[in-house]
Formats: C-alpha cells, sequence, structure tokens
C-alpha cells in the first residue's frame, strides 16, 4: 500500500535540501528573473527530458531525476516571484526564502492531496513520459498567459500551472524511485 503524501515529502524534503544549499552557495540570484525567464527555465529541463525519453540518449551525463527537482524548484522560486514581484530587495535571507518556499510547497501539496482524493490517484497509473507531456502541455498555457500580459478569459491563471507543475514533477520522482526500489530487488 502506497502513503502517498509521505513520499511526498520525501520528494519534498530532496527538492528542499538542494534549493537550500543553493541558496547558500549562490544567494537568491533568481530573484532578477522576470516570469517568463522561469518559466522558460522549466521548459528547458522539461524538453531536455523529453528529448532522453524519446531519443534513449543522455549525452551530458546526469539523468533525469535532477531536471525534475529543477522544475519543482524553478516553480517555486516563479510563485515566490509572482508574489513578490520584482521590486524591493532582490536578495533574501536564507530564513525568509526557505519560509516562502515551504509556503509555496504547503500550498501545492494541498493542491495534490485535494485532486489525489478526487482521481483516485489515477498518477500512479500514468507513464511518465505522459506526465512530462502534461508539464510542457502546462508551460504553452502558462506562456500564453504570460504573452496576454497574465490576462486571462475563462481559465485559471499561472498559479495553478506552476503548482501542477511542482505536483506532476514530484510525482514522477516518486515514481523513479519506486523503480529504483524494483530494480534493487
Amino acid at each position: 500500500m502506497h502513503d502517498t503524501n509521505s513520499e511526498f515529502q520525501i520528494e519534498i524534503a530532496r527538492c528542499r535540501d538542494i534549493f537550500e544549499k543553493k541558496t547558500r552557495d549562490y544567494g537568491t540570484s533568481w530573484r532578477i528573473l522576470r516570469l517568463p525567464s522561469l518559466t522558460d527555465q522549466i521548459f528547458i529541463k522539461a524538453s531536455r527530458i523529453r528529448s532522453i525519453q524519446e531519443s534513449g540518449v543522455n549525452l551530458v551525463g546526469d539523468g533525469v531525476e535532477p531536471e525534475f527537482v529543477a522544475m519543482v524548484n524553478y516553480a517555486v522560486m516563479a510563485l515566490i516571484q509572482q508574489e513578490l514581484g520584482l521590486e524591493g530587495n532582490q536578495e533574501l535571507p536564507l530564513d525568509q526564502a526557505l519560509m516562502l518556499y515551504d509556503k509555496h510547497i504547503s500550498a501545492a501539496t494541498s493542491l495534490m492531496l485535494n485532486k489525489n482524493h478526487d482521481y483516485g490517484e489515477a498518477w500512479r497509473l500514468m507513464r511518465i513520459s505522459s506526465m512530462v507531456d502534461l508539464i510542457l502541455m502546462k508551460l504553452r498555457r502558462i506562456k500564453q498567459i504570460e504573452d496576454n500580459m497574465g490576462h486571462t478569459i475563462i481559465s485559471e491563471g499561472v498559479e495553478g500551472g506552476y503548482m501542477d507543475i511542482i505536483n506532476y514533477s514530484l510525482f514522477c520522482l516518486i515514481r523513479l524511485t519506486e523503480e529504483k526500489e524494483t530494480n534493487q530487488k
């Protein structure tokens, strides 16, 4: 029996650890990025994963797991940027950056729990490649909203798209961890 919330928290801890270590190394240099730049960073990561999935060739050497972690972290950065804007202090103290990270991850987790309840953990039956395609679709939607200066007629804004990207990426990390554990048996 799976405990999705516990598995989710394990993967969040992995992503948060990397976010914290990079913040210690680089500060919050990402605060200079506009939302479209963060969206494009996520797009680069998702495109690389899809390319590796389609070709079966990975010339850089890093696997796809770090790319899913990066997509989680860039999406959280985008949510923080959306909240704070580009004005004001670009450099955040570590404790504030982590508090904001936790706030947005918590919101994404709540969304996951609600959707997971309603959809009956359908993601466990999905292919990782399908989840990557859904991430790419969400990115196209976000880019369209950004190109429309944030205006939508009926659709949710970019925040929902970023939270879905966080959740799909975490689902993929859970599935990859399960595959590794199965292969080690």
